[in-house]
């Protein structure tokens, strides 16, 4: 098969999270057509992830990685070197390369198998449904854009929203009201200070205000204000969040919406390694076996209106896959 035609053929199927069903049902159609045992895994709404195996052969080792994509849709183009559009490097590219390698593996009667999952940008629901039944595999080979290179850890992520609430006066008269949105402000620039923890081995700690909402109109003191922050992990978050509550007391209170946690990964020596600093499905598939993380491309370019994936790595991805694979087995 054709690695390059097939990452088109999938970038050009609009699968942002929500609606995998399409590509879901044309990588069943794809697995089916190549000699797999295919199944929909059930997820919700007319959503399914794709699990194919060799033969009904209890794999050893799973690739795994997404359908869906963040909008808005961008369909593909290519040039000599590139590959362009929506999903490309995150995670389209990845599933033609893991495909690939399994059609090469499975003339050697390797006992792999292949898992495509729902909802991974967003709650990683797909990941959770499949966690209910899983194969009794020994390993699990992630793919995200890790540049080929073999991840030692990928942070975590905790997404916290910070509330204040005031009393609505009319603005001509601020002393009759709270404003909530000063509350608010003086707030963040308290989290702002906090120093976060460190790593040695995979570096800080980071927080991202990434939405501030609140207020009724210019002339009305605020009642009420939000803002939605996201830190990425590097260790396990109890002190972190204990932290977050203790620095906006009395302004404000602190949810926690979600967690997941930092990872540890296994490895193999020889390869080049990374940390990655986003989070993937790996930590919601604690069942499918040794997580491992590896994929073509840069994160840096995935989520962008320009999105590629160079077809050396692509390429470079299917021998990657293959001897990862082929020496976990061994």
């Amino acid at each position: 098969m054709d690695p390059v035609r097939l990452t088109r053929k999938l970038v050009d199927i609009e699968s942002t999270t929500g609606n995998e069903g399409a590509v879901g049902a044309e990588l069943y159609d794809e697995l089916e057509r190549l000699g797999y045992t295919v199944h929909k895994m059930a997820v919700a709404h007319e959503r399914f992830n794709v699990v194919a195996t060799i033969d009904d052969v209890p794999p050893q080792v799973v690739f795994s990685t997404h359908m869906d994509t963040v909008p808005p849709f961008i369909p593909s183009s290519e040039d000599e070197a590139n590959i362009y559009g929506r999903g490309s490097c995150d995670a389209k590219g990845i599933i033609a390369a893991q495909i690939a390698a399994c059609q090469r593996l499975r003339k050697d009667g390797a006992a792999v198998g292949m898992l495509f999952l729902v909802g991974e940008e967003r709650d990683s629901l797909g990941a959770k449904v499949a966690n209910g039944t899983p194969p009794g595999n020994r390993y699990l080979i992630n793919g995200e854009p890790t540049e080929n290179k073999m991840a030692v850890a990928s942070k975590g992520a905790l997404r916290v929203e910070i509330v204040a609430r005031g009393r609505m006066a009319h603005s001509a008269y601020p002393e009759l009201g709270e404003s909530a949105i000063e509350k608010l402000l003086l707030a963040l620039e308290r989290l702002r200070a906090m120093k976060l923890p460190q790593n040695p081995e995979v570096g800080p700690c980071t927080m991202n205000i990434g939405l501030i909402e609140g207020g009724r109109a210019p002339n009305v003191i605020s009642d009420h204000a939000k803002a939605q922050l996201l830190y990425r992990l590097v260790g396990p978050a109890e002190v972190l969040r204990k932290q977050i509550i203790e620095t906006v007391q009395g302004l404000a209170e602190a949810e926690f919406v979600l967690e997941i946690p930092f990872m540890k990964l296994h490895t193999v020596d020889g390869l080049e390694t990374m940390v990655a600093a986003f989070t993937t499905d790996i930590p919601a598939l604690s069942r499918w076996g040794q997580p491992l993380l590896l994929g073509p491309g840069s994160i840096h370019v995935a989520h962008t209106e320009r999105e590629f994936l160079a077809k050396k790595e692509l390429h470079r991805a299917v021998d990657l896959y293959c001897s990862l694979a082929r020496r976990l087995l061994g």
